[in-house]
């Protein structure tokens, strides 16, 4: 049985409806703060949240998993750095919770969303794992605590886990059936197509001066439904009694902000309604994955992150629900 904590947010979801298609058992669980249960379909769901632990111990003896896979966190690097007892609480005492509740049920696989943010400001076009760890806001300072958290856990206890470093989930479900409803909205390319809807004022591209082909940020875009495939691998991985490892998901080539305005434009069939503002603090040029090591080892690549598919799915999905769920 796979327990999937945050399972009603945006990238859990389209994992959740991945073991759905498979036919894999699994429990989706969520505190629903900023999770749907709309987007789960059929898979099975429990109410609690991780900052409670008495909530957290019970629901996970309830299920009484083989694997966890976690993706339950506060996500927003701006309020991380202007509320960091929010992120602490949730991101890191959370996890405690759940890993403890885990161990208290007799799992010891888990599977942890982590993030770019771990790496802080690149010193290389390329970040591989093993780059300089140096968070600049709180989400990353948790995320790594995490990281280190379970490698110490590993180390004691025996306890597995897999760490997947995502860069930019982008997209929605090619089927139609899923999308990314976060309130407030603040990935670009649902804002760029809220904008063309009139759901929000326009666009702001923050930086237009950056050393880059065109001047704005460039960034690592990935489908989400190449990092639900990349999560599945990580399962495989640890159902068959693998050993810990830590990865990339990215696709090793970039995106500026400007290519991925023009791209929303162009499957719209309208410009996105934007200006031209000023850089914001922290946010460095370029944002590259090397995603080698997970290539080389489970064969992972992406299929379906080229910036048109992800821009289309989007669109599909969010152009029908411009509401959300």
């Amino acid at each position: 049985m796979i327990l999937v904590v945050g399972g009603a947010g945006y990238i859990g979801s389209h994992f959740a409806k991945l073991l759905r298609k498979k036919g894999l058992d699994h429990v989706v669980l969520d505190n629903l703060l900023t999770g749907h249960k709309e987007a789960l379909g059929d898979s099975p769901f429990l109410h609690a949240d991780m900052r409670e632990p008495q909530e957290i111990f019970e629901a996970v003896a309830e299920v009484s998993p083989t694997l966890v896979v976690h993706f339950g966190a506060l996500s927003l690097v701006g309020e991380s750095v202007s509320a960091p007892d929010l992120y602490w609480q949730n991101n890191v005492s959370g996890t405690l919770h759940l890993c403890q509740a885990m161990r208290a049920s007799g799992c010891q696989k888990l599977i942890f969303s982590s993030t770019a943010a771990v790496y802080g400001d690149p010193i290389s076009d390329l970040i591989d794992e093993d780059h300089p760890k140096n968070p600049t806001s709180t989400y990353g300072d948790t995320k790594l605590a995490v990281e280190t958290m379970l490698s110490n856990m590993d180390r004691a206890y025996g306890f597995k886990s897999v760490c997947l470093r995502y860069f930019n989930a982008a997209g929605a479900d090619s089927e139609g059936e899923l999308g990314e409803d976060h309130n407030p909205e603040s990935h670009l390319i649902p804002r760029a197509i809220l904008a063309i809807l009139g759901k929000v004022p326009p666009l702001v591209i923050f930086g237009t001066d950056y050393p880059t082909p065109d001047g704005t940020c460039l960034r690592d875009y990935i489908h989400v439904e190449d990092l639900a495939s990349a999560h599945l691998l990580a399962a495989e991985h640890l159902l068959h009694d693998g050993d810990s490892r830590r990865y990339n998901l990215g696709t090793g080539a970039g995106f500026s902000v400007r290519e991925v305005v023009e791209m929303v434009g162009k499957v719209a069939g309208t410009p996105v309604p934007c200006t031209d503002g000023d850089r914001r603090a922290g946010d460095p040029a370029r944002l590259v994955a090397s995603s080698a090591r997970v290539q080389k080892d489970w064969g992972w690549k992406p299929e379906r992150s080229g910036l048109e598919d992800m821009v289309r799915d989007a669109w599909n999905w969010l152009s029908k629900n411009p509401d959300g769920y």
